[in-house]
């Protein structure tokens, strides 16, 4: 079913003091309700640079949780079914819930003094605890809206999608609270999401399992924040779209609220991002990820010409148009900063000591499965 809808836009430049009034036309496709129907299955991350390759393919609605660490892969096995079949399964997802301040805070605080003592082993003990108590909490699925009761979960698209009842949770005085709200010491984190074309998936997942084998704990860090997610994603003909079908990489990790303070294990976060942009030529999430990524990101599309046609014939005077957008677009300046300490915010890649923490033992080094990287290291961290 479309339906297509006109709408009458006025448009004011404040620079030329002119009022332009715009005709736009927007087509909207709806589709059938329709339900699905979820399993989640735990493997062995041995061979998940082979069946990362197709698994998409088989299943609708496919993603897969990569938890590096524990060698640990569950795979999201979830497909359309008949509207008419039995389940009025609800997906609240764990981290996407209202969640007690308190015990937010707390966690927030152990994990600062695991970093400031280096302490890995504690680290990764606390992972395996998060990562235990989300699979006995099933994931946040329940077959009712209540209980869990077994797979697979099948319940509506609107239900099964709408992952998250955080932001419809009532206000309490932060009694409870999202576990992201500014108003508390709660979670602050860095997010690095990179595309990663199906023809490179492979070569990238294995470099990942070599990087976490020379530093079997390094990792631990993202599966604090629920592991690597890996989500199907299809080429696309937009100017600016997917180059070609691929693989979503979103890596969430720790961030100090201080930015000179580098983090445990700072370098191998960096080569996997660097490994990711550079070695790969992966494409950038335009909201989750940092400076570096975003450097000389257009010419990575084959459409940049066509788009920046389109952008200069709507908006010649470069209205909706800044500072950054010209960064990221190619048109003046970059968006690497280099300054001080740059690197452990994302802000530059290292070329130098003084971009990492030498005062903290943190110098810019090479890689070390990528070797073309240049990371912030701790000269003195024992593996």
């Amino acid at each position: 079913m479309c339906g297509a809808t006109t709408y009458l836009v006025e448009i004011e430049d404040p620079h030329l003091k002119l009022h332009t009034l715009q005709l736009l036309q927007v087509t909207l496709r709806l589709q059938p309700l329709f339900k699905r129907s979820l399993t989640y299955i735990p493997q062995n991350d041995t061979d998940l640079a082979d069946k990362a390759l197709n698994f998409g393919n088989q299943h609708e609605f496919a993603d897969i949780r990569w938890y590096p660490a524990q060698r640990m892969a569950i795979y999201r096995i979830d497909d359309r079914v008949p509207v008419n079949t039995t389940g009025n399964g609800v997906y609240d997802m764990i981290g996407l819930r209202s969640v007690p301040t308190s015990v937010v805070a707390l966690v927030r605080s152990t994990e600062e003094t695991t970093e400031a003592t280096s302490n890995a082993d504690g680290k990764c003990a606390d992972a395996l605890s998060s990562t235990s108590a989300a699979a006995t909490a099933n994931f946040g699925l329940t077959n009712d809206g209540l209980l869990f009761t077994g797979y697979p979960v099948i319940g509506f698209q609107n239900q099964m999608q709408s992952s998250g009842s955080c932001l419809s949770s009532p206000e309490d005085g932060l009694i409870t609270a999202c576990a992201w709200d500014p108003r508390f010491k709660g979670s602050f984190f860095q997010q690095s999401t990179v595309s990663i074309g199906l023809s490179k998936v492979k070569d990238f997942i294995l470099d990942i399992q070599k990087l976490r084998d020379l530093q079997p704990k390094s990792l631990c860090n993202v599966e604090l924040y629920d592991g690597i997610l890996m989500r199907y994603i299809k080429a696309s003909t937009a100017y600016l779209g997917k180059q070609e079908d691929a693989i979503d990489f979103d890596i969430t990790y720790y961030r100090s609220r201080d930015p000179m303070s580098p983090r445990l294990y700072e370098d191998v976060l960096e080569e996997i991002e660097q490994m990711a942009l550079i070695k790969y030529g992966g494409i950038p999430h335009w909201g989750k990820s940092r400076n570096v990524a975003f450097d000389g990101v257009i010419s990575k599309f084959s459409k940049r010409s066509e788009f920046l046609k389109v952008k200069d014939a709507y908006d010649p005077s470069g209205l909706f148009s800044n500072e950054w957008t010209d960064q990221i677009l190619g048109i003046r300046g970059r968006t690497s900063i280099f300054k001080k300490g740059c690197a452990l915010e994302g802000l530059c890649i290292c070329s130098e000591d003084t971009h990492c923490a030498p005062e903290k033992g943190y110098f810019c080094r090479q890689g070390k499965v990528y070797t073309e990287a240049r990371v912030c290291t701790a000269l003195a961290m024992k593996n």
